[in-house]
């Protein structure tokens, strides 16, 4: 009995991974895709992407433009497009292993009429002469994350049935959780493969922290589509929101009380202020290299998070105030 057909949608900003990807896809053995879509979400184009990487896949590659309208749109405009009965995605910064084809033939083979989705196993390479950086740390934790689509197998049936991704998730984070809800929800059950896929820990600046704040706006998203307990659903880590709203209240507070003369009690709110810092810098610093740099950049960084994650929160609590679950989820 042959495995079902499936199509791989890849959606990309054109980054050099890119080329990393296909060429480890073409590499792949065994029951090879009979599509692979490559969705260009770059807002402007600008030069060519590395599509001959995919070697003897070539001619099977074919390519979308979305114009940067973020990930959640690139895969849609990548599935509605598909015509077998399973959709793999692939983030663009992802290499499969030599055997992902053929294990994900068995996935696909024994997955029962009930299953509606199928993730495959990400690993993520540290340096093996160091400690990881915070950043490395916060890639590494892929390997626990549910439904992550850097590799999620969807009966495109699925797809159709809820929608596919909602589009109102801007960036690459809880998009993929909301997904794997609602096709729970739907009927379908999701499980995890035998294959396996390597997730490189992309460069990043010292400050890539701060930017990814922004993710906490998407929480708020999420609690207003699925509820205050879609974390345990979604079998989502809780992260540090609350203790970053005491500190940043803490800070609020003792501003407070020394604009209105109270000595005594600004100086308590600073001294909690500087405890739930220096206790969040050293929670980021103590596991990591602990090299000047990295120390100074988990400092710095430690005292801007957790006002820009509140921030974030609240403006996605206010901004998604009215919205509504995505349709089809019945």
């Amino acid at each position: 009995m042959s495995a079902p057909a499936y199509t791989v949608v890849v959606p990309t900003v054109g980054r050099p991974c890119l080329a990393e990807c296909l060429r480890a896809l073409a590499e792949a053995e065994g029951h090879v895709p009979h599509e692979v879509i490559v969705v260009d979400d770059r807002p402007e184009t600008d030069g060519e992407l590395p599509l001959t990487a995919s070697g003897l896949l070539l001619d099977r590659v074919r390519t979308l433009r979305t114009g940067g309208k973020g990930p959640a749109a690139a895969r849609n405009a990548g599935w509605r497009t598909v015509e077998t009965p399973w959709t793999v995605f692939l983030d663009d910064d992802v290499q499969v292993l030599p055997d992902w084809s053929r294990l994900l033939a068995r996935d696909l083979s024994e997955a029962g009429e009930g299953i509606g989705g199928i993730q495959g196993q990400l690993r993520v390479p540290l340096p093996e002469d160091r400690r990881p950086t915070d950043w490395e740390r916060t890639t590494k934790g892929l390997e626990n994350a549910a439904w992550a689509t850097a590799d999620m197998a969807y009966r495109t049936e699925a797809l159709d049935r809820v929608g596919g991704f909602d589009e109102r998730f801007p960036r690459a984070f809880r998009e993929d959780a909301d997904l794997a809800l609602r096709v729970r929800r739907a009927g379908w059950a999701l499980v995890r493969g035998r294959r396996v896929t390597r997730h490189p820990v992309r460069p990043a600046h010292w400050w890539a922290s701060l930017p990814a704040q922004r993710g906490n706006a998407d929480d708020a998203l999420m609690n207003r589509l699925h509820g205050p307990d879609w974390w345990a659903r979604a079998q989502a880590p809780r992260g540090r929101l609350h203790r970053h709203a005491l500190v940043t209240g803490a800070a609020l507070a003792g501003a407070g009380c020394a604009l209105a003369g109270r000595r005594r009690a600004a100086a308590v709110c600073a001294a909690l202020w500087t405890l739930g810092t220096a206790e969040f810098a050293l929670a980021r610093i103590l596991p990591g290299p602990r090299t000047a740099r990295e120390i100074a950049g988990m400092v710095g960084t430690s005292v801007l998070i957790p006002p820009l994650a509140v921030r974030h929160w609240l403006r996605g609590t206010v901004r998604h105030r009215h919205v509504q679950p995505l349709g089809g989820t019945g």
